[in-house]
């Protein structure tokens, strides 16, 4: 079996996400590029994709490839396939509960391709949380999925605007995907701090940063306002943050998140930690929506997303935008290249 070491072209394997989303979409419209076909094995079913190749007017030529191995190089410009049968038709827009299981056979496939050696990373295309959970899955985000299947203790969402000025801005997350109610529980000073260390860590290893600036968030408005307005600046996020710079990682903060998001104090950190999903991400969107890219940080492998959903409305149009998608790949490219020259 070769290793990734001995492939010029890291081998990202893509999973589409929702069938009747632009998912398929993208994958069609970015193997029509030789570059991202020559890197993309994709884990999906053949006729899918075929089938949204026809609708959308484009050329698509597939070589099917066994799961469980490295697959060769694409030299003739085909698309390989790692098969993952559907379990029913598929309207482009009109989602089934019945491929809830394809959905997640797709993810496992991917992620124990990445685990074995088979594959450099993992490039995910948008899923319907919605249809997962009606189908009896227990399944809150691609993020808390794969870190269960890999058995990463703690992952850390993050979003990655290149495009952004001064600088590409990133912004991770101490908190995902839970109601604005359940936020102040879960921020605890033991989470801030191991989300600190996994972000140092990632952006030394995946970014080749070695000594990282990070700037945190507060929770509150105007950082808690000396207490009079929320303690859980003083309280939870300084400390975490006086431990994680006792351990040697560039952080300031807690400052507030209102005015963190300017040019000035972005020029003075490679990257931000804020506190809750919105709270980060509707700035980075608001600066990169189209081109950014969601990294799980804290995997034993590379899983880089898409910033959008699923789109059901564009699945099939031919008006889908391939951005993130194309920015994905090149990001996994990149982060899979400086994980193999170390």
């Amino acid at each position: 079996m070769s290793t990734p070491s001995e492939t010029a072209t890291p081998v990202l394997v893509v999973t589409p996400g929702e069938p009747a989303g632009i998912g398929p979409d993208l994958v069609v419209a970015c193997a029509q590029d030789p570059a991202l076909a020559a890197a993309m094995v994709v884990v999906s079913d053949p006729a899918l994709l075929r089938e949204r190749a026809e609708r959308l007017g484009l050329t698509l030529r597939q070589r099917a490839c066994t799961p469980g191995e490295r697959p060769p190089a694409s030299e003739d410009g085909s698309l390989r396939v790692w098969p993952v049968p559907l379990e029913a038709p598929v309207t482009p827009g009109a989602t089934d509960t019945a491929n809830a299981a394809h959905v997640l056979a797709t993810l496992d496939l991917a992620s124990d391709a990445c685990r074995d050696g088979h594959a450099d990373a993992m490039v995910t295309g948008p899923v319907q949380k919605s249809v997962i959970l009606e189908a009896g899955h227990d399944f809150s985000g691609h993020t808390e999925y794969l870190a269960a299947r890999t058995g990463a203790a703690l992952p850390v969402m993050m979003l990655v605007a290149p495009g952004a000025r001064p600088a590409p801005l990133r912004v991770a997350l101490v908190t995902t995907h839970l109601p604005l109610r359940a936020v102040p529980d879960a921020i605890t000073r033991d989470r801030v701090e191991a989300t600190l260390a996994v972000l140092d860590a990632a952006l030394r290893r995946d970014f080749g940063m070695p000594r990282p600036r990070i700037a945190v968030t507060g929770l509150n408005p105007h950082a808690g306002e000396a207490g009079h307005l929320g303690d859980e600046e003083a309280r939870v996020i300084a400390p975490a943050i006086a431990a994680a710079q006792r351990d040697g990682i560039a952080v300031h903060g807690p400052l507030p998140a209102d005015t963190l998001f300017t040019p000035r104090h972005l020029a003075d950190c490679d990257a931000v930690l804020a506190m809750y999903h919105d709270q980060g991400l509707a700035v980075l969107k608001y600066a990169g929506f189209g081109t950014a890219v969601n990294i799980t940080l804290g995997l034993p492998i590379v899983r880089v997303s898409v910033d959008h959903g699923t789109a059901l409305d564009l699945a099939g149009s031919g008006h889908a935008d391939a951005g993130s998608f194309r920015a994905a790949l090149r990001e996994a490219a990149a982060i899979s290249a400086t994980r193999i020259a170390a």
